[in-house]
């Protein structure tokens, strides 16, 4: 395993639909870790990038905030890869395709799931932070209900939606020869809790069984991409799927006992969890809970 560093700078991990309008990305470096011969992953500022090259092109899982795209194409160049040539979406945050627009007029083939496209194209108007809609060069020209199948670069690359869970169009990617799977925002391995989009269709239910759909197709050789955070495997996404089941017990309890949302949150059911401080509060993801319990 190697790794390759581009432009010195702090990596950030950001999960904010609009936060490249906000921030200075100067000083942002672009790593790749190389996973398997030809698939390598990309870190940076925002969800964690997929690469997978070779004779057949180079396909995208990804691809960050729009002033990033021209270091993650420095540094897809640097893995001695073509140009994207393929690009996936595996949900519709800002932090995982905020490059579109820039790729998509490079030329890449955009995929991502049906209500990617809808909710890229339609905007979000309402809330403290709205969402413009996408350009037509940002949005998915190839779409799907239940997945699609590449066969690219000596391998069978699955794209699959499993019924989403952090929004309602996630897709995890499965390199089926190499034993890569990228899990999109279904995953977290960094401090704080799951980030469960109820206002994007996300739903903890949801979550769980897709989470439990990919534990059932891996092994302990698995490589795992999260959506933000390093590296993990197996062992660690079964602790994940498992912390958020208790989590959901609690909540649920609380719920059937009567309790308000705001009752729920107020009680900090999670106190006794050791998940640090991070981008999601033990009272944010209470009340998604809450919310997901209800719907």
């Amino acid at each position: 395993m190697r790794v390759l560093t581009f432009v010195i700078g702090a990596a950030v991990a950001a999960t904010a639909t609009n936060a490249s309008a906000q921030r200075n990305f100067d000083n942002v470096e672009i790593t790749a870790e190389e996973i398997a011969p030809g698939i390598a992953v990309l870190f940076g500022a925002g969800g964690n990038i997929g690469v997978s090259h070779g004779d057949d092109g180079t396909i995208l899982v990804d691809d960050q905030f729009a002033p990033l795209t021209g270091k993650i194409q420095a540094a897809v160049a640097q893995l001695g890869a073509s140009p994207v040539e393929y690009l996936i979406n595996t949900h519709w945050h800002g932090d995982h395709t905020g490059g579109n627009e820039n790729l998509g007029k490079a030329g890449a083939t955009i995929f991502a799931h049906d209500n990617v496209r809808v909710r890229l194209a339609e905007g979000r108007p309402e809330g403290n932070r709205p969402i413009a809609p996408a350009p037509k060069e940002a949005l998915p020209v190839v779409t799907y209900g239940q997945g699609v199948t590449l066969h690219v670069n000596g391998d069978t690359v699955d794209v699959i939606f499993l019924g989403g869970g952090h929004t309602d169009g996630d897709s995890i990617v499965h390199w089926r020869e190499d034993n890569v799977v990228h899990m999109g925002d279904l995953y977290f391995k960094i401090p704080g809790y799951p980030f469960i989009d109820v206002r994007s269709g996300g739903n903890v239910i949801n979550a769980m069984n897709s989470l439990d759909q990919v534990i059932r197709m891996t092994d302990d050789e698995t490589k795992i991409i999260p959506g933000h955070g390093p590296m993990s495997n197996k062992a660690e996404l079964v602790a994940y799927r498992a912390m958020i089941g208790e989590a959901v017990d609690l909540v649920r309890a609380l719920k059937d006992g009567g309790s308000t949302a705001d009752e729920a949150v107020a009680a900090k059911p999670l106190a006794g969890f050791d998940r640090g401080e991070g981008f999601i509060s033990a009272d944010a993801f209470v009340r998604a809970i809450y919310q997901s319990l209800e719907s």
